[in-house]
């Protein structure tokens, strides 16, 4: 019989098994990923390719091009796009970042044969008609206006603009930015960007290999390079504000300010990234972490405090963000300090270090629920120059990491005095 009165058993995560796709390149050398798994018909295409700025001071226009894939082709208009993917029960979402684009189509396999010409002629022949481009425009200045009143939307903007510049990461549009889209530079942008020499696909779900003839002779024979070779995605100049600066935008009638605070920082590919997840997990990247239990649990100040630690393609950046009651606004960042001055000064202990091991294991082992899943691991690691082994390095580090190693982490990244301080609302 059971014995409820004793904890059942339970043993440290050490590894936990990646399914590894299966790696094709289709003629017009288009790099394409499968994995291949389920019992279910049903297939996660993602078309990604690079984003390509041509100008960093506009870099709303990459945004744009995407946001605006399935407004039309020379064929079928926006509305018929629409009908057509529902009616075969299917998605189509377009997906803009930092460093790509993305278009990602969920259907059950039966629907391909209709569905992937749609998709074809929406990746070669989006024509980004002139009224639906107005009405783009005119629906983003009014989202964006209503946005810039709300403080946590205005610190995210200051703050990204005070760590990377003017380059594409700082880059935050205004109203005035939308009026200078056109319709030819969208055109232009998206047929030097939308090619096969500058995408990845991959495939997740039951693919079949009648799925992957038809994918191959859609987007490997059909899809062709463009004449002249695709342009060089070069690294963003950044000149970022001087290391400490506080930044404070005043809004007299505001009843909470909201508070982003940050540096640049390291990529996934610098050997102290696994550890450094293993710092901020404990300052602020849990609901148990020490911003938390501080600033939430004991003082009060907030509803939520987090931190985070985000790696890009050319960069990288460690953030802490809150919004708290304008009269306790000073007073969050003395304790946020403290807190950082802590991890520096004095052993975390072992208990909590545990504690952490353990749930940053369990995140990533309940991350994992489908083939899907698989997919996103992957592409983590493939944009930063990485493979799945880095998952094996992970595992070690968050496993094997000590109170000295934490401490001089905490020490290398984490200094208070050099990092940017934006306050929207009050500074009291």
């Amino acid at each position: 019989m059971l014995d409820r009165t004793k904890a059942p058993a339970h043993f440290a995560t050490t590894r936990f098994d990646l399914i590894r796709p299966r790696q094709v390149t289709f003629a017009n050398g288009l790099p394409v990923f499968v994995f291949d798994a389920g019992d279910q018909d049903l297939v996660r295409i993602e078309w990604i390719v690079g984003n390509i700025f041509a100008a960093e001071d506009h870099a709303l226009l990459n945004t744009a091009v995407c946001e605006m894939l399935l407004e039309g082709t020379s064929v079928h208009s926006s509305a018929a796009l629409a009908e057509l993917i529902d009616f075969h029960g299917a998605f189509l979402v377009p997906s803009f970042s930092y460093d790509q684009s993305s278009l990602t189509l969920f259907s059950l396999n039966k629907h391909l044969n209709q569905l992937l010409p749609l998709v074809r002629e929406i990746l070669t022949d989006s024509v980004f008609p002139e009224r639906e481009l107005a009405t783009y425009i005119r629906n983003s200045t009014q989202k964006l206006q209503v946005s810039l009143k709300k403080n946590g939307f205005e610190a995210r903007r200051q703050f990204n603009r005070a760590v990377f510049g003017t380059s594409r990461y700082g880059y935050a549009p205004e109203v005035a930015d939308y009026e200078r889209i056109n319709r030819n530079d969208l055109l232009q942008l998206f047929g030097k960007q939308y090619r096969p020499e500058n995408g990845t696909l991959v495939v997740a779900g039951k693919v079949t290999d009648e799925v992957i003839d038809m994918l191959e002779r859609l987007f490997g024979n059909e899809w062709q390079p463009a004449g002249t070779a695709a342009s060089v995605d070069g690294p963003p100049t950044i000149t970022p504000a001087q290391a400490g600066e506080l930044i404070v935008v005043e809004r007299p009638d505001a009843l909470q300010s909201a508070i982003r605070l940050g540096r640049q920082s390291i990529q996934r590919s610098h050997p102290d990234f696994p550890g450094l997840q293993v710092v901020n997990t404990l300052l602020g990247g849990y609901f148990g972490s020490r911003l938390m239990a501080n600033i939430r649990e004991d003082k009060g100040y907030t509803y939520g405090v987090s931190s985070g630690l985000a790696s890009l393609k050319h960069s990288a950046f460690f953030t802490i963000a809150s919004e708290v009651g304008v009269q306790v606004t000073a007073a969050t960042l003395v304790e946020i300090e403290k807190e950082m001055r802590r991890l520096r000064e004095e052993p975390v202990p072992e208990t909590e270090l545990a504690t952490v091991r353990n749930y940053m294991m369990g995140t990533m082992l309940g991350s994992l629920e489908n083939i899907f899943s698989h997919a996103d691991k992957f592409k983590n690691v493939y944009f930063s120059g990485l493979d799945l082994d880095y998952y094996d390095y992970y595992i070690d580090v968050v496993n094997s990491i000590t109170q000295a190693e934490v401490q001089r982490l905490a020490n290398t990244y984490l200094d208070y005095d050099k990092m940017v301080k934006v306050v929207v609302g009050k500074l009291s």
